[in-house]
């Protein structure tokens, strides 16, 4: 016979309660990348950075007292580049990078909606690519309920239409 598990002191809830010791014992996180992943990972963020960098001295860069098109590109596109070759000298040790999961893949599923998002705009307006694109986001990437889902969407697109459209009168396509 076992002793009764003592409570926490000060009525405090303790975490472990109520699950089963084979469960506490896994990990719920994806094991670490190693040093190829992080190799890899760093090659593909130096190959987009260096494609900024010249995308955005095509656009023109300006003066910083007359900034060009290409200006804030080539700022976000050189801190890439940047940020990829430190990755690449610390990031051969291993670190904590997580492996790629089936989850990895989310923040293309993101991409792509934006993407959508993007390409309706000026075809319906802004209001139902931005309904679509939250609810996606929240439900499928977020894992929220329907009803937060539902609930959130359609006030964010409430308040971006009362901000940007109805207050600053701005030229966004938009249905009403």
């Amino acid at each position: 016979m076992t002793a009764p598990h003592p409570s926490p002191p000060d009525g405090a809830h303790d975490p472990g309660e109520g699950v089963p010791p084979e469960a506490a014992a896994q990990d719920d996180g994806p094991p670490p990348a190693g040093p190829l992943a992080n190799l890899g990972a760093g090659l593909v963020t130096l190959a987009l950075g260096a494609g900024g960098v010249v995308v955005s001295l095509s656009l023109g860069v300006g003066t910083p007292a007359q900034p060009g098109s290409g200006m804030w590109p080539l700022v976000v596109s050189v801190a890439l580049v940047v940020l990829s070759l430190a990755q690449l000298v610390a990031g051969r040790a291993g670190g904590d990078g997580e492996r790629f999961t089936r989850h990895s893949w989310m923040p293309l599923v993101g991409l792509a909606t934006l993407l959508g998002l993007v390409a309706l705009l000026p075809v319906i307006g802004f209001e139902i690519p931005s309904l679509l694109l939250s609810l996606v986001w929240m439900k499928f990437l977020g894992g929220e309920s329907w009803r937060t889902s539902v609930v959130c969407s359609v006030g964010a697109v409430a308040a971006l239409y009362l901000v940007f459209v109805a207050a600053l009168g701005t030229n966004v396509p938009h249905l009403f």
